[in-house]
């Protein structure tokens, strides 16, 4: 990866618990910092190169990254002490991610993916074990009218325990409901299908150790060929982990088609009424009142004759 020295720490990121900082480079970049020093420990920095160079190759829109060297003494007019703390901690490589000036995040009501691009993220997530793209916290951005992949510290979650780590290579993705492109995916069911037969034929011991050659190797705690052949075993097992995001797509795509029949009966009642001149209607129309539970995280609006 390149290399970037930082010349002034910018600013705290707080959104994250690893507390990232903002930090100005001496290429004129800006980038997002996360730390050695922090609580995640360096495997969290492996899992953002591996996932995220992985993403890349496999042409997922990721972030530049960058090894960037701290000097903690860029701290020393830092006035919170937990900052200060965390520089001093971190002297050396660190990783760095460009900064997308003006992103914002990912909101599944006011931004579309196509299904094609979420059935290769659910895809790419499923095998790296990735827990943390869900609704709460996607970790996508939306940047110059595209989408953005960032924040992958969490995934290859195994390799915090490499003695069992041979016993997940099956393992299915936790909280896959969860994941916020689920309902992207599943408005083309068979996007995901393609997606697996595409990507798990492009995920060999080649470009794997082109990805791992990226690592800085003081980050790692075992060789990269341990990384190698966890990532291949997973590939090869993948029927187990393909198959149930098969069904939990298949639930979406059922939530789905539901929630667009509701809608369009509620729509239907509401020109009827409107054709027969019902009489002291107050408030919001019913067909104004039909998406109201996507506002409200799935709460159904309160009919006339609810309780």
């Amino acid at each position: 990866m390149r290399r970037v020295t930082a010349v002034r720490y910018a600013a705290a990121l707080r959104e994250g618990g690893s507390l990232p900082g903002l930090m100005e480079g001496d290429d004129l970049g800006t980038w997002v910092v996360k730390f050695r020093g922090a609580g995640q420990g360096q495997g969290a920095l492996v899992a953002e190169v591996v996932v995220g160079e992985l993403a890349r190759a496999l042409g997922l829109p990721v972030p530049e990254i960058v090894v960037v060297d701290v000097d903690p003494r860029l701290g020393r007019t830092e006035p919170d002490q937990e900052v200060q703390d965390l520089l001093r901690a971190s002297a050396g490589a660190n990783l760095g991610l460009d900064y997308l000036p003006g992103s914002i995040t990912y909101d599944p009501l006011a931004f579309t993916v196509a299904p094609e691009l979420a059935a290769r993220v659910l895809w790419l997530d499923a095998l790296t074990l990735n827990v943390d793209r869900s609704w709460r916290n996607p970790n996508l951005l939306v940047w110059g009218g595209g989408l953005w992949l960032i924040d992958h510290g969490a995934a290859l979650y195994p390799h915090h325990d490499w003695a069992s780590a041979d016993g997940s290579v099956a393992r299915t993705l936790p909280g896959v409901a969860d994941h916020v492109l689920l309902p992207a995916a599943a408005a083309r069911p068979d996007a995901f299908a393609r997606a697996d037969v595409e990507l798990a034929g492009q995920v060999e011991a080649a470009l794997l150790t082109a990805v791992l050659d990226r690592v800085p190797a003081d980050w790692l705690a075992v060789p990269p060929e341990r990384y190698v052949r966890w990532l291949l075993a997973r590939v090869e097992a993948r029927a187990t982990w393909r198959d149930a995001v098969i069904t939990a797509l298949g639930s979406a795509d059922e939530v789905r088609q539901t929630g667009q029949a509701g809608q369009t009966r509620q729509a239907g009642q509401a020109g009827q009424a409107g054709r027969t001149g019902r009489a002291g209607q107050t408030g919001r129309p019913e067909w104004l009142r039909a998406g109201d539970w996507l506002r409200t995280g799935g709460t159904r609006p309160r009919g006339r004759g609810d309780a």
